[in-house]
């Protein structure tokens, strides 16, 4: 690994340039099992080392998206420090694609490499800043009904007292001695005993600007920072009908550097689970519980209430004797989510779930007899051949519990065992021989 410029980091991990996170981190395990120093004989080890190194180094660069995108465009120079100024690529142009556009390592505050002006290869385009994503929970209801809220946000912008520079009026900075301007330097981290990698970090010197002003010399608004904070009230609106997973973006509202646009805020939505509804895309599911009665002989009711907190009544009779069943499904067409962009609506899907009677809420002869002549008279073995030989059995328990069925047997069909073990193993199991 003499020349960083000829290393071909996929031919190192034995892919392809089209090799997902998944094949990457695979075939470096694989690379670093098999040429760890410690697994080889001694005559081995200091080839090893070195395989092991340059696995490690593929590593990190390939499943690192940003670091990967710049050894696609750059190769290896990208990460050769002195590579960094006259014959290969501009720095500031490494850096703003690695860091996007944040100063150096998406540090707030930090301004552009080296006091470069503009965008990247200060060409006068201005780079836009990193973008901060986080995570907003929001209920069914205000899903269905449409949300505006408001918050505070506190965000760095340029410091107008100095425009950015740090420095007073007048002031020149001068070039960091630690890293010569470039806002990084390379450093050795232990990884393992005997073991090290080089890696590229932010100047702490500088704070990754590549320059700096004496301290008298700093602007005393920002005090050199180049940044000051400022508070402002943002609007968050979620349209109805929205979506888990929809992103919302406040253009502008992140953190501002010096020469580059503000990033974006961007709320990822997540829906929180809901009592009564179930949803799917722009249906909604919900339990409808009946008596039995209600079951037999129909009923007129409100039923559920609403996301909206409308009341739903259905009025059901039955057409020439039909009866509800567990496990119905009843459609109200138009009663789901609302459609994003428009007036339309999905479905709900109610799944009848029937409430017997209390025990013992039947103990006279005479009712019991009223019932009995009210009710078809079926014979659930009909069509089934009486066996010759009859025994009649008493009921032991009225609520067993089938976790009890075949308990201790160790055979996979008894009760749960057998989701248990799923559970515990990651899933079902193939055996092999």
């Amino acid at each position: 690994m003499n020349d960083v410029d000829e290393v071909d980091l996929y031919e190192v991990l034995g892919i392809t340039k089209g090799a997902s996170k998944v094949e990457i981190k695979k075939a470096y395990h694989k690379a670093a099992l098999s040429n760890h120093p410690d697994k080889v004989a001694e005559h081995e080890r200091v080839e090893a080392e070195v395989r092991f190194k340059s696995a490690k180094q593929a590593y990190e660069i390939l499943y690192d998206d940003d670091k990967r995108n710049l050894y696609d465009t750059h190769g290896m120079a990208a990460f050769d420090p002195s590579k960094g100024g006259g014959e290969g690529p501009d720095m500031e142009d490494i850096f703003a694609q690695m860091f996007g556009g944040m100063g150096f390592g998406g540090v707030p505050g930090m301004g552009g490499m080296g006091g470069m002006p503009g965008g990247p290869g200060g060409r006068g385009v201005p780079r836009k800043g990193r973008s901060v994503e986080q995570q907003y929970e929001v209920t069914l209801e205000e899903l269905y009904k449409g949300k505006t809220t408001k918050f505070s946000n506190t965000k760095n912008v340029v410091c107008a007292t100095c425009k950015g520079s740090g420095g007073k009026q007048g002031a020149k900075a001068h070039e960091c001695s630690v890293c010569h301007g470039r806002g990084a330097k390379q450093v050795l981290r232990q990884v393992g005993p005997g073991l090290v990698t080089q890696e590229t970090v932010v100047c702490s010197t500088c704070s990754g600007a590549g320059t700096l002003f004496k301290e008298k010399e700093r602007c005393k608004k920002c005090k050199g920072k180049k940044t000051v904070e400022s508070k402002n009230v943002l609007e968050l609106y979620i349209p109805r009908g929205a979506r888990q997973g929809d992103r919302i973006v406040l253009a502008g509202e992140a953190d501002q550097l010096p020469d580059q646009e503000p990033g974006d805020i961007i709320f990822e939505l997540v829906e929180s689970p809901h009592d009564i509804f179930e949803r799917a895309g722009s249906d909604l599911r919900a339990e409808l519980k009946v008596s039995l009665v209600e079951a037999l002989t129909g009923f007129n009711r409100v039923v559920l209430t609403h996301l909206d907190g409308r009341g739903i009544s259905l009025k059901l009779t039955q057409p020439a004797g039909k009866v509800l069943r567990p496990g119905q499904v009843l459609k109200i067409p138009g009663e789901g989510m609302p459609i994003k962009k428009s007036d339309a609506r999905g479905d709900l899907y109610l799944v009848v779930e029937i409430e017997f009677p209390e025990d013992g809420w039947l103990t006279n002869d005479a009712a019991l007899q009223k019932v009995k002549d009210a009710l078809p008279d079926t014979d659930v073995m009909e069509g089934e051949e009486v066996p010759e030989e009859t025994e009649e059995v008493e009921v032991g328990e009225w609520d067993a519990d089938m976790d009890e069925f075949g308990a201790g047997s160790g055979d996979p069909r008894a009760g749960t065992e057998w989701e248990d073990d799923d559970e515990e193993e990651g899933g079902p199991q193939c055996a092999t021989q």
